[in-house]
């Protein structure tokens, strides 16, 4: 494409999580003059967070710059093929490969990688330990806001993290990513990989898993950058 120019931007999250996290991201692209949707996966299957994107996607005006976090880099992955999708941003994001889901991308974590406090599956759902949810997922967002992620999180499908992507987006649109240098739960060094592979153009941000949170400004400047690029 010669010009991914959009001007409506949709941001997926991830599991534990809802959209709330978005909202700092939300206020700098609204003030910037973004129509801007938040997604509101249910994270029960990836079928039903790819319904729910589309969705979203169809409803915007014009091109969309459709945003992932963490899981919802597997979201936007299958969504991002949509016609509409001018450009994708994976903010330490699982940026899937065909036939990959998280359950297979975590299958097998780098020597000395921080191990998520994921707590064993209840009703097929799965949690993260409160305690450890700062440190692991939320290191530098303000302690106040970290303990209200942990308390209101949001149980994650585990059949959602077995989803598999059948055809990437980044295979055939422009895509950026972002590495959080930081990140206790998506290893930096798999985030590089997964970045590398999809021939994202990559900036790195000293930054929690929750980058989108308590960075936000460095987040809505590479989607915007993707929003006014000309590739």
């Amino acid at each position: 494409m010669s010009n991914t120019s959009a001007k409506s931007v949709v941001l997926v999250h991830g599991g534990f999580v809802d959209g709330s996290g978005w909202d700092g991201v939300y206020q700098i692209l609204k003030k910037d003059g973004y129509d801007v949707t938040i997604v509101q996966n249910p994270t029960t299957s990836l079928a039903d967070d790819v319904a729910v994107t589309k969705r979203a996607i169809a409803a915007a005006p014009g091109n969309v710059i459709l945003v992932g976090h963490s899981y919802g880099g597997v979201v936007v992955s299958e969504a991002g093929t949509d016609p509409k999708v001018a450009g994708v941003v994976y903010i330490a994001a699982f940026a899937a490969d065909a036939g990959e889901s998280v359950s297979t991308l975590i299958a097998n974590p780098p020597p000395g990688a921080a191990v998520p406090p994921i707590l064993p599956p209840v009703d097929g759902f799965l949690m993260l330990d409160k305690d450890k949810f700062a440190a692991s997922f939320a290191a530098d967002v303000r302690p106040s806001l970290a303990s209200f992620m942990a308390d209101s999180q949001v149980p994650w499908g585990v059949a959602a993290l077995e989803g598999k992507v059948t055809a990437p987006a980044w295979k055939v649109k422009p895509s950026w990513y972002l590495v959080a240098t930081d990140d206790k739960m998506i290893p930096p060094p798999a985030q590089r990989q997964m970045a590398t592979r999809a021939k994202a153009t990559v900036v790195e941000v000293a930054g929690s898993h929750a980058v989108y949170v308590s960075n936000p400004g460095a987040v809505a400047k590479l989607i915007e950058q993707a929003a006014t690029s000309k590739n």
